[in-house]
């Protein structure tokens, strides 16, 4: 198998709901146990207002689109930049949204902007990231 490059300007994208279930698992496996993502009296007396998903799930959608859409499968990160402008709110719906800026001919590796966005159009992630894919050996 050879690296067939992305196309500049190819997009993708992942779509999730978040619910408490989905901030309690990743709780269990990070030990991420902030009170602005679990105690609602806390976090109503914050300018967040209510309950919020931990960033590491929203950067999570890229990670899904990465390994299965774009540049796909094998495919991992070298390079991570986010800015987090918004937050996103238990029972959200995230859309991740994915272009390639660059995509190498010598090396698989490809540079995506990567912006995410609430059901309400608002901009919860933007930023960009390398990814390097492994093609695995020809047969």
């Amino acid at each position: 198998m050879t690296w067939q490059p992305p196309r500049v300007g190819a997009r993708a994208t992942w779509t999730r709901t978040f619910e408490a279930e989905d901030v309690e698992s990743f709780a269990v496996l990070s030990g991420d146990r902030n009170p602005l993502h679990f105690d609602e009296a806390f976090t109503a007396r914050t300018r967040l207002g209510r309950l919020v998903v931990q960033g590491g799930l929203t950067t999570g959608l890229f990670n899904a689109l990465v390994a299965t859409r774009l540049p796909g499968p094998g495919s991992v990160f070298l390079h991570q930049e986010w800015d987090y402008p918004a937050p996103v709110y238990v029972g959200d719906t995230v859309t991740a949204d994915a272009e390639v800026l660059e995509a190498r001919a010598d090396k698989p590796i490809t540079r995506l902007r990567c912006v995410a966005r609430r059901q309400d159009g608002v901009e919860v992630l933007r930023g960009e990231c390398l990814v390097y894919t492994m093609v695995p050996d020809a047969d």
